[in-house]
């Protein structure tokens, strides 16, 4: 079990998906990261332990952005460490997750086949490498979630940005919670509804 988050809106992006995870802790405490778009750049932020860990991390930083996602990870595939937590990262993609990908082994073993490097143990890396695939194919982010998790065998709920579609934020579920929150001009997923 892991904790999700992600936000869309006008407001710092950095406190909001801090705030949730804070609701979600519950979800997991083996480690903790955020990923948001700053002044164009994607900018990932992970620290193993507690959420505590990451918060003294980027204590003091100018971190700022209106769009992002954040975890916290009970370990399921791969050990606690600051490679295996989350978000994970391919190309311009980043990728939240919660469930467990029952195949995630005979598609790692397809995308290293195609060049694909792996910086960590999880099975969420191949669903970050998978959107990636399709995005390099000329799909949207959209349409290249819609087309990995038709990959997937599992229960998932993922959230997942794109540097080059910054005003995105998108979720799936199967068999995993995720909950959409609406307000006025921001958009919120997450876990649970404390969040």
């Amino acid at each position: 079990m892991c904790g999700i988050v992600g936000y869309i809106g006008k407001d710092n992006v950095v406190p909001v998906l801090i705030e949730g995870l804070k609701k979600l802790e519950y979800r997991g405490y083996d480690s903790a990261g955020i990923a948001f778009i700053q002044d164009g750049d994607l900018m990932l932020r992970r620290s193993v332990g507690k959420l505590r860990e990451l918060e003294s991390q980027i204590a003091g930083q100018a971190l700022h952005g209106n769009i992002g996602i954040g975890h916290t990870r009970w370990a399921t595939h791969g050990r606690p460490s600051e490679d295996n937590a989350h978000p994970h990262r391919a190309g311009d993609i980043v990728v939240v997750h919660n469930g467990i990908i029952e195949n995630y082994l005979h598609l790692k073993r397809e995308l290293v086949d195609e060049g694909c490097v792996f910086a960590s143990e999880t099975d969420t890396e191949v669903i970050c490498h998978l959107i990636n695939r399709y995005v390099k194919k000329g799909q949207d982010l959209e349409m290249a979630v819609r087309s990995a998790i038709g990959e997937l065998k599992g229960a998932y709920a993922i959230g997942v940005i794109n540097k080059a579609e910054p005003d995105k934020v998108i979720g799936a579920r199967d068999g995993s919670p995720l909950i959409v929150g609406l307000g006025a001009g921001e958009f919120f997923i997450a876990s649970d509804v404390p969040a």
